[in-house]
Protein backbone atom coordinates (compact mmCIF):
# COMPACT_ATOMS: atom_id res chain seq x y z
CA UNK A 1 0.00 0.00 0.00
CA UNK A 2 0.93 3.78 -0.44
CA UNK A 3 1.92 5.81 1.93
CA UNK A 4 -1.52 8.04 0.17
CA UNK A 5 -3.69 6.71 2.45
CA UNK A 6 -1.71 7.70 5.80
CA UNK A 7 -2.99 10.93 7.08
CA UNK A 8 -0.84 14.10 5.94
CA UNK A 9 1.24 15.89 8.11
CA UNK A 10 -0.88 18.50 8.06
CA UNK A 11 -3.91 17.00 8.69
CA UNK A 12 -5.44 16.17 12.05
CA UNK A 13 -5.47 13.21 13.50
CA UNK A 14 -8.59 13.83 14.89
CA UNK A 15 -10.02 14.18 11.61
CA UNK A 16 -9.27 10.46 10.21
CA UNK A 17 -11.82 8.95 8.86
CA UNK A 18 -12.54 5.53 10.61
CA UNK A 19 -14.14 2.04 8.86
CA UNK A 20 -14.82 -1.17 11.11
CA UNK A 21 -14.19 -4.52 9.65
CA UNK A 22 -16.02 -7.59 10.85
CA UNK A 23 -14.86 -10.94 9.86
CA UNK A 24 -18.49 -13.33 9.89
CA UNK A 25 -17.23 -16.27 8.03
CA UNK A 26 -16.77 -18.44 10.74
CA UNK A 27 -18.95 -21.55 11.61
CA UNK A 28 -19.07 -21.15 15.42
CA UNK A 29 -18.93 -24.64 15.65
CA UNK A 30 -19.13 -24.45 19.52
CA UNK A 31 -22.67 -23.15 19.14
CA UNK A 32 -23.58 -26.67 18.26
CA UNK A 33 -24.65 -27.49 14.08
CA UNK A 34 -26.82 -24.92 12.54
CA UNK A 35 -26.59 -21.33 11.02
CA UNK A 36 -23.00 -19.68 11.13
CA UNK A 37 -22.81 -18.25 14.30
CA UNK A 38 -22.79 -14.62 13.30
CA UNK A 39 -26.21 -14.93 12.32
CA UNK A 40 -27.61 -17.01 15.32
CA UNK A 41 -30.86 -15.35 16.42
CA UNK A 42 -30.88 -13.13 19.07
CA UNK A 43 -33.76 -11.42 20.62
CA UNK A 44 -35.59 -12.54 17.69
CA UNK A 45 -32.69 -10.20 15.32
CA UNK A 46 -29.25 -12.24 13.84
CA UNK A 47 -26.01 -11.67 16.33
CA UNK A 48 -23.95 -10.06 13.18
CA UNK A 49 -26.93 -7.27 12.89
CA UNK A 50 -26.12 -6.49 16.47
CA UNK A 51 -22.76 -6.65 15.99
CA UNK A 52 -23.28 -3.95 13.05
CA UNK A 53 -25.21 -1.74 14.87
CA UNK A 54 -23.30 -1.75 17.94
CA UNK A 55 -20.52 -0.07 15.57
CA UNK A 56 -22.36 2.36 13.53
CA UNK A 57 -23.82 3.29 16.77
CA UNK A 58 -20.12 5.49 16.95
CA UNK A 59 -20.38 8.48 14.97
CA UNK A 60 -17.19 8.44 14.12
CA UNK A 61 -17.67 5.34 12.36
CA UNK A 62 -18.61 5.98 8.86
CA UNK A 63 -17.84 2.43 6.66
CA UNK A 64 -18.81 -1.50 8.44
CA UNK A 65 -17.35 -3.54 5.88
CA UNK A 66 -18.56 -7.10 6.93
CA UNK A 67 -16.54 -10.29 5.78
CA UNK A 68 -19.43 -13.20 4.83
CA UNK A 69 -19.19 -16.24 4.57
CA UNK A 70 -17.14 -17.58 1.12
CA UNK A 71 -20.67 -18.54 -0.38
CA UNK A 72 -23.00 -16.27 1.76
CA UNK A 73 -22.38 -13.18 0.53
CA UNK A 74 -25.37 -12.72 -0.82
CA UNK A 75 -27.70 -14.01 2.25
CA UNK A 76 -25.29 -11.02 4.28
CA UNK A 77 -26.25 -8.66 1.80
CA UNK A 78 -29.94 -9.43 2.08
CA UNK A 79 -30.03 -9.76 6.02
CA UNK A 80 -28.34 -6.09 6.38
CA UNK A 81 -30.74 -5.08 3.52
CA UNK A 82 -33.71 -6.41 5.77
CA UNK A 83 -33.08 -4.49 9.04
CA UNK A 84 -33.03 -0.91 9.95
CA UNK A 85 -29.43 0.32 10.37
CA UNK A 86 -28.09 3.97 10.75
CA UNK A 87 -28.04 5.76 7.35
CA UNK A 88 -24.81 7.85 8.14
CA UNK A 89 -23.15 4.87 7.88
CA UNK A 90 -22.27 3.07 4.92
CA UNK A 91 -22.22 -0.84 4.30
CA UNK A 92 -20.35 -2.97 2.34
CA UNK A 93 -20.30 -6.84 2.16
CA UNK A 94 -17.19 -8.88 0.84
CA UNK A 95 -16.58 -12.60 0.42
CA UNK A 96 -14.48 -14.02 3.01
CA UNK A 97 -11.58 -16.95 3.58
CA UNK A 98 -10.78 -20.09 5.08
CA UNK A 99 -9.20 -18.39 8.38
CA UNK A 100 -10.27 -15.56 10.27
CA UNK A 101 -6.59 -13.82 9.23
CA UNK A 102 -7.82 -14.39 5.89
CA UNK A 103 -11.12 -12.54 6.49
CA UNK A 104 -10.01 -9.66 7.52
CA UNK A 105 -7.05 -9.23 4.88
CA UNK A 106 -10.09 -9.42 2.73
CA UNK A 107 -11.61 -6.88 4.59
CA UNK A 108 -8.88 -4.33 4.28
CA UNK A 109 -8.56 -5.09 1.18
CA UNK A 110 -11.96 -3.72 0.28
CA UNK A 111 -11.27 -0.43 2.46
CA UNK A 112 -11.16 2.83 -0.11
CA UNK A 113 -8.06 4.70 0.62
CA UNK A 114 -9.34 7.71 2.52
CA UNK A 115 -9.39 5.77 5.97
CA UNK A 116 -6.73 5.74 8.32
CA UNK A 117 -8.07 4.28 11.54
CA UNK A 118 -9.41 0.59 11.26
CA UNK A 119 -11.29 -1.40 14.03
CA UNK A 120 -11.35 -5.24 13.72
CA UNK A 121 -14.76 -6.64 15.54
CA UNK A 122 -15.94 -9.82 16.41
CA UNK A 123 -19.22 -10.26 15.27
CA UNK A 124 -19.72 -12.98 18.18
CA UNK A 125 -19.67 -9.78 20.34
CA UNK A 126 -23.01 -8.29 19.70
CA UNK A 127 -23.64 -6.35 22.65
CA UNK A 128 -20.68 -3.82 22.72
CA UNK A 129 -21.50 -0.57 24.23
CA UNK A 130 -20.80 2.71 21.94
CA UNK A 131 -18.50 4.24 24.61
CA UNK A 132 -16.33 1.21 24.71
CA UNK A 133 -15.53 1.97 20.49
CA UNK A 134 -15.51 5.47 21.14
CA UNK A 135 -12.54 4.66 23.69
CA UNK A 136 -10.79 2.52 20.95
CA UNK A 137 -11.07 5.36 18.34
CA UNK A 138 -9.54 7.81 20.16
CA UNK A 139 -6.76 6.12 21.98
CA UNK A 140 -5.54 5.64 17.54
CA UNK A 141 -6.28 8.89 17.06
CA UNK A 142 -4.21 9.93 19.87
CA UNK A 143 -1.31 8.69 18.27
CA UNK A 144 -1.25 4.42 19.27
CA UNK A 145 -0.92 2.38 16.76
CA UNK A 146 -3.05 -0.58 18.61
CA UNK A 147 -5.56 -0.73 20.62
CA UNK A 148 -7.20 -2.97 22.58
CA UNK A 149 -10.31 -2.84 24.93
CA UNK A 150 -9.50 -5.59 27.86
CA UNK A 151 -10.90 -6.18 31.22
CA UNK A 152 -9.07 -7.67 34.46
CA UNK A 153 -9.29 -11.30 35.27
CA UNK A 154 -11.49 -12.15 38.35
CA UNK A 155 -10.80 -15.73 38.28
CA UNK A 156 -6.88 -16.63 39.14
CA UNK A 157 -5.15 -17.93 36.42
CA UNK A 158 -2.26 -21.09 36.12
CA UNK A 159 -0.69 -22.40 33.48
CA UNK A 160 -0.61 -26.16 33.22
CA UNK A 161 1.32 -28.96 30.67
CA UNK A 162 -1.27 -29.76 28.36
CA UNK A 163 -2.14 -33.52 28.67
CA UNK A 164 -0.82 -35.91 26.84
CA UNK A 165 -4.04 -37.68 26.52
CA UNK A 166 -7.71 -36.78 27.33
CA UNK A 167 -9.17 -36.61 30.69
CA UNK A 168 -5.43 -37.08 32.19
CA UNK A 169 -4.68 -34.33 34.74
CA UNK A 170 -2.88 -31.49 33.85
CA UNK A 171 0.33 -30.60 36.54
CA UNK A 172 0.27 -26.89 37.10
CA UNK A 173 3.84 -25.21 36.19
CA UNK A 174 3.22 -21.99 36.70
CA UNK A 175 0.61 -19.11 38.56
CA UNK A 176 0.92 -15.61 36.73
CA UNK A 177 0.74 -12.81 38.46
CA UNK A 178 -3.50 -11.81 38.09
CA UNK A 179 -2.85 -7.91 38.43
CA UNK A 180 -0.73 -8.15 35.10
CA UNK A 181 -3.34 -10.03 33.14
CA UNK A 182 -6.41 -8.59 30.96
CA UNK A 183 -8.99 -10.36 28.94
CA UNK A 184 -8.88 -8.73 25.10
CA UNK A 185 -12.25 -8.08 23.64
CA UNK A 186 -12.91 -6.17 20.63
CA UNK A 187 -13.50 -4.00 18.57
CA UNK A 188 -9.38 -3.90 18.35
CA UNK A 189 -8.61 -0.26 16.59
CA UNK A 190 -5.38 0.34 14.56
CA UNK A 191 -3.63 2.62 12.19
CA UNK A 192 -4.19 2.08 8.92
CA UNK A 193 -0.70 1.21 7.72
CA UNK A 194 0.12 -0.87 10.76
CA UNK A 195 -1.96 -3.12 10.26
CA UNK A 196 -2.10 -3.48 6.39
CA UNK A 197 1.99 -4.16 7.36
CA UNK A 198 1.31 -6.78 9.99
CA UNK A 199 -1.10 -8.68 7.34
CA UNK A 200 1.36 -8.30 4.25
CA UNK A 201 4.23 -9.58 7.19
CA UNK A 202 3.12 -11.79 9.94
CA UNK A 203 2.52 -15.53 9.02
CA UNK A 204 1.54 -18.19 11.56
CA UNK A 205 -0.83 -18.81 13.64
CA UNK A 206 -2.48 -15.60 15.41
CA UNK A 207 -5.73 -15.59 18.10
CA UNK A 208 -6.19 -11.73 17.48
CA UNK A 209 -4.43 -8.56 15.11
CA UNK A 210 -3.38 -6.99 18.00
CA UNK A 211 -0.65 -9.96 17.94
CA UNK A 212 0.55 -9.43 14.92
CA UNK A 213 1.30 -5.68 15.61
CA UNK A 214 3.23 -7.32 18.79
CA UNK A 215 5.03 -9.46 16.33
CA UNK A 216 6.23 -6.31 14.70
CA UNK A 217 7.22 -4.80 17.93
CA UNK A 218 4.59 -2.01 17.85
CA UNK A 219 3.61 -1.36 21.11
CA UNK A 220 -0.36 -2.40 21.63
CA UNK A 221 -2.26 -0.42 23.95
CA UNK A 222 -5.20 -1.22 26.56
CA UNK A 223 -8.37 0.82 27.12
CA UNK A 224 -10.95 -0.45 29.34
CA UNK A 225 -13.40 -3.06 28.30
CA UNK A 226 -16.87 -3.29 29.38
CA UNK A 227 -18.84 -6.58 30.47
CA UNK A 228 -21.20 -6.45 27.75
CA UNK A 229 -18.51 -6.94 25.28
CA UNK A 230 -18.64 -10.74 25.63
CA UNK A 231 -18.01 -13.10 23.19
CA UNK A 232 -21.01 -15.39 22.30
CA UNK A 233 -19.53 -19.00 21.77
CA UNK A 234 -21.58 -21.31 23.50
CA UNK A 235 -25.53 -21.71 24.40
CA UNK A 236 -24.93 -20.17 27.90
CA UNK A 237 -23.60 -17.16 26.80
CA UNK A 238 -26.84 -16.46 24.16
CA UNK A 239 -28.88 -16.66 27.60
CA UNK A 240 -26.68 -14.01 29.02
CA UNK A 241 -27.28 -11.78 25.81
CA UNK A 242 -31.01 -12.24 26.12
CA UNK A 243 -30.62 -11.13 29.87
CA UNK A 244 -28.73 -8.31 28.63
CA UNK A 245 -31.38 -7.34 26.05
CA UNK A 246 -34.20 -7.65 28.20
CA UNK A 247 -32.41 -5.46 30.82
CA UNK A 248 -31.78 -2.86 28.27
CA UNK A 249 -35.32 -2.46 26.92
CA UNK A 250 -36.33 -2.22 30.09
CA UNK A 251 -33.99 0.54 31.17
CA UNK A 252 -34.88 2.47 27.78
CA UNK A 253 -38.68 1.78 27.95
CA UNK A 254 -38.95 -0.28 25.08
Amino acid sequence: MSDDSRPSPTTPRAEARTAVVIPAAGRGVRLGPGAPKALRALNGTPMLIHAVRAMAASRAVSLVVVVAPPDGAAEVKSLLDAHALPERTDFLIVPGGAERQDSVKLGLDALPPDYDIVLVHDAARPLVPVDTVDAVIEAVRDGAPAVVPALPLADTVKEVEPASAAGDPEPVVATPERARLRAVQTPQGFDRATLVRAHETVTGHVTDDAGMVEQLGLTVVVVPGHEEAFKVTRPLDLVLAEAVLARRRLNDGF
